[in-house]
């Protein structure tokens, strides 16, 4: 047998041995994959929030709702009675409703990033109340790697999401 040949063989051995020696570890680990969205959308600090954003928000909702009503009613009024108004009064009518709509959307946009603006920061605050409590969980179950958003499957033995909600849960009845 000619010397390339043993390092050839050699080096085989070496690298199956070293990559059976990774297996044999890696059944030693314990990972657990988590649903970040599905803790999310269950927690009990996520349905509060979302009822509190609801509660803050509602009232300029309503005042939107009733201003483009408002604005719609004149706009049936101009295109109804154009024919039989005056010259001033249709143009008053005109200009009145371009100012409406007018401030009817910037009050929309000001909703919209006031809106925006509040879900994101308590969002943030329930993303880092989230990430602490799948630490807790996963040190709590000896868990050694926990995987969350890109995993495209995981059996159920190693989905913690529900020992996460869980324990979100019990957080929020203390």
């Amino acid at each position: 047998m000619s010397r390339f040949n043993r390092y050839l063989i050699i080096t085989i051995i070496f690298c199956v041995t070293n990559i059976y020696a990774v297996v044999v570890n890696a059944e030693e680990y314990k990972v657990g994959v988590v649903n970040a969205v599905m803790i999310l959308e269950q927690s009990p600090q996520a349905r509060k929030t979302t009822a509190l954003i609801e509660n803050e928000f509602s009232p300029r909702n309503k005042q939107i709702v009733e201003e483009s009503s408002a604005l719609q009613i004149l706009e049936e009024k101009l295109t109804k009675d154009a024919a039989i108004m005056g010259e001033a009064e249709r143009r008053n009518l005109e200009r009145d409703i371009i100012n409406k709509r007018r401030d009817l959307k910037r009050n929309e946009d000001e909703f919209r990033e006031d809106l925006t603006f509040r879900r994101n920061e308590e969002l943030a605050k329930i993303q880092t109340e989230i990430v602490n409590a799948i630490q807790i969980v996963a040190r709590e179950n000896n868990y050694d790697l926990v995987i969350s958003d890109g995993v495209i499957y995981a059996s159920t033995k190693m989905d913690m999401t529900s020992l996460v909600i869980d324990y979100l849960t019990k957080q929020a009845s203390n």
